[in-house]
């Protein structure tokens, strides 16, 4: 009997702690995120958002967020999808760590990364400058869509652009050895910061695991070229993990190669489509190969750049100038 009593409190610690370290589902009636941060790296921590599409179920939460506690202040990496967010992302950080917040990054324009700065008043909130540009741009347009999708969520939000100019550059932050630096193609002004105390790189957008990536802002051959890059930091040792802005952080590495297969496989569509003569209506109803057919936001994303770049591809096999 002893025997089986010790096993028995074994298995109800062991299920107790699995318990305590599954993320809780965002709660839409007291608008409760459940931010919980869980670290991967030394120092280093991630809060992730749903593998998904934005969503009420999700609140809008789509996006994984981090900090990094150097020893000598935090810093704090993307700030979500609304105030709300922001409020709770910074109560999160304060249950992991008591050492202040020194600057908050916004990794591209893109408003999951921005519109929780409302909650960062009274800390720097930095950016490379053409995402602060595209910031000022497009945040009413922003906000008036996430509004529309996510309802509640987004009480009290307005988009509030990063504050400071980032310039690429390394700099030690306590026990940190940080470097930023500035890539492009899922946007103009991608910035990627990578520790090299950790290891872990933060790739933002150019980035996505089990999950169709984003195009509003993109250029293909740019963002190959920045894939490209990625990779032979990878090859050279240059980061352990990779942190995407969405999807696993344990696939976070493996999304280089899906980012890529999905970008050469778009492209190639677009053009024998357009070479071929084929309506736009007909190529929406175009079935993904199955390696892409479980990611998530499937079959939205998909149509969103088709929409978006077929007539571009249209033009070129007409031999028409781009408009």
């Amino acid at each position: 009997m002893k025997a089986w009593a010790t096993l028995f409190i074994a298995i109800v610690c062991c299920v107790t702690a699995v318990a305590q370290n599954t993320p809780q589902p965002p709660d839409r009636a007291r608008l409760n995120y459940h931010l919980q941060p869980r670290q991967i790296a030394a120092d280093t921590w991630v809060i992730e958002g749903a593998v998904a599409d934005f969503l009420p179920a999700n609140g809008c939460n789509i996006i994984n967020t981090t900090f990094i506690a150097t020893g000598d202040g935090v810093v704090v990496i993307n700030t979500g999808p609304s105030r709300l967010y922001g409020e709770q992302q910074r109560r999160a950080i304060a249950a992991v760590t008591p050492q202040p917040v020194r600057a908050v990054l916004n990794l591209n324009l893109h408003p999951d990364y921005f519109f929780g700065n409302q909650a960062w008043a009274d800390v720097p909130t930095q950016a490379l400058a053409g995402s602060i540009a595209g910031m000022r741009a497009e945040g009413a347009g922003y906000a008036d869509n996430l509004y529309r999708l996510c309802g509640d969520w987004m009480k009290g939000t307005e988009p509030t652009p990063a504050r400071e100019t980032l310039e690429p550059k390394a700099f030690t932050l306590g026990t940190h050895r940080l470097e930023l630096r500035r890539l492009q193609g899922h946007t103009r002004d991608d910035l990627v910061l990578l520790d090299t105390t950790t290891g872990v790189l933060f790739a933002g957008g150019l980035v996505f695991a089990d999950r169709v990536p984003t195009t509003p802002h993109a250029e293909p051959a740019q963002w190959l070229q920045s894939l490209a890059t990625l990779d032979q930091w990878r090859q050279q040792g240059q980061f352990k993990l990779l942190v995407p802005s969405h999807g696993p952080v344990d696939r976070g590495v493996q999304g280089i190669a899906q980012t890529r297969d999905w970008l050469q496989w778009l492209t190639r569509l677009l053009q024998d489509s357009a070479e071929q003569g084929v309506d736009l209506s007909e190529l929406l109803r175009t079935a993904v190969p199955s390696r892409f057919a479980g990611w998530a936001a499937q079959p939205a994303e998909l149509h969103r750049s088709l929409v978006q770049w077929y007539p571009t591809y249209e033009r070129r096999a007409l031999g028409r100038p781009a408009q």
